[in-house]
């Protein structure tokens, strides 16, 4: 039974053209992963989260000392520095903490002439706010900031508390939120509002990023059958890592029946050759395998590998001359929390009192910082503003009216959940 007392004036309290205007102000930061950006957006939400009056905690991370650490997630790009921002709205006491996380970096815009304008001038067409980092996951962050205020604003005493965590890395591993955690961050429930459409994602794939190299032997493009091609010898290798994809997606877990491909594994860079008449020695290729859920890193890896292996021992040259396999960048694992978990549910229930369509649950096929709060305690959700087809691509949107019912969202459980005197 949803508690109604209290939420109304709270949903009354939302400020819809405020909540889109910060997430045009968020999409101006160009906060791209390992940029000064980056550190710039974390700034900001320490700053507007200060003046809003909330109790804010910021400090500067150790990126070295992080990132010896056995648990460390990865990273793709480089950083000598990183910054931890977290707010809290405390409660009366009594009652449950409540913990919305969103990560403030982006990756970078690709091809700017795929774009209609330019990436960081936040612009609107209709109902679509468009920008990079709009959709993935500027919204969210907005939406969990609005809907604190909210709540600030209608002066509604919570019994338990809420806090805002405002994280960077996120796209190329998780360090905000591993600093975060490894600080000793903790809540009973955590809702991280990327953008899942306003279903409710409670489970996530994992994803390791691999690299390839498939070596050749160099010689003049004018006796090349006398050399061996890397790009020739790739396509084998890539013809298994397509089987073994299929293979790893033969069944899959209940969840993730929506997907046509469950836990995708696909190269994204390739790399071969310096010169159009040589026949190229060597070709390296980066890729991102799937983790299923409930399976290990370690698993997943030694899948991959042993594949390679197989496909190696069927060609005359790459038996004797090997592929190696190498990890490096983002290592996402799996994670779920139990879909019947009764804060999801409740979660649910208030969305569609509000009178918005009843959200479905399902899990996500990509890597997040949900494994990371599952592991360290938190039972954590996805439910936020925004398509995920929309996310990484040129002319990223959102709807502003999917960021306002989100905020509403937000608010309204935030007050069912902590309770309220």
């Amino acid at each position: 039974m949803v508690d109604r007392s209290g939420i109304a004036d709270v949903i009354d309290g939302v400020d819809g053209p405020g909540v889109v205007g910060a997430v045009e102000r968020l999409v101006a930061i160009p906060s791209m992963g390992g940029t000064d950006g980056e550190i710039d957006a974390q700034r900001f939400c320490e700053e507007v989260w200060r003046a809003d009056g909330f109790d804010v905690d910021a400090w500067d991370i150790d990126v070295a000392q992080l990132s010896a650490q056995p648990g460390f997630p990865g990273m793709e790009v480089e950083r000598t520095e990183a910054r931890a921002v977290t707010a809290r709205l405390p409660g009366t006491g009594g009652g449950p903490t409540l913990l919305l996380l969103g990560h403030t970096d982006v990756v970078p815009p690709g091809d700017i002439a795929a774009w209609s304008a330019d990436p960081f001038t936040p612009r609107r067409d209709g109902h679509r706010l468009i920008g990079r980092g709009s959709c993935d996951m500027k919204a969210g962050v907005a939406a969990m900031w609005y809907a604190a205020r909210a709540i600030r604003n209608a002066g509604i005493r919570l019994r338990g508390d809420i806090v805002l965590a405002a994280v960077s890395g996120e796209e190329d591993g998780g360090l905000g939120t591993y600093a975060l955690t490894e600080a000793g961050l903790t809540a009973d429930a955590c809702i991280v509002p990327e953008p899942t459409d306003l279903d409710l994602i409670p489970a996530n794939g994992g994803a390791l990023t691999f690299r390839l190299r498939v070596p050749g032997k160099a010689t003049h493009a004018s006796r090349r059958t006398e050399g061996v091609s890397a790009i020739e010898k790739f396509v084998p290798i890539l013809h298994a890592l397509q089987d073994l994809e299929a293979r790893r997606n033969l069944e899959v877990d209940p969840l993730m029946h929506r997907w046509p491909v469950a836990y995708p594994l696909s190269i994204g860079t390739v790399q071969a050759g310096d010169w159009a008449s040589t026949v190229p020695d060597l070709l390296i290729a980066e890729g991102r395998l799937g983790v299923a859920l409930d399976e290990t890193p370690e698993h997943a890896r030694a899948d991959l590998e042993a594949a390679v292996a197989r496909a190696c021992a069927a060609d005359t040259w790459l038996a004797e001359h090997p592929v190696v396999v190498e990890w490096w960048g983002g290592q996402f694992a799996s994670g779920r929390t139990d879909p019947g978990a009764a804060f999801i549910d409740r979660l649910g229930r208030v969305h569609a009192t509000l009178g918005h369509r009843p959200p479905a649950t399902y899990g996500g096929p990509y890597g997040s910082d949900l494994r990371l709060l599952v592991g360290a305690g938190i039972p954590t959700v996805q439910f936020g503003p925004g398509e995920s087809a929309a996310a990484h691509s040129p002319d990223e949107w959102v709807d502003v009216r999917d960021v306002i019912a989100c905020t509403q969202t937000l608010a309204a459980f935030a007050v069912d959940f902590c309770g309220h005197d």
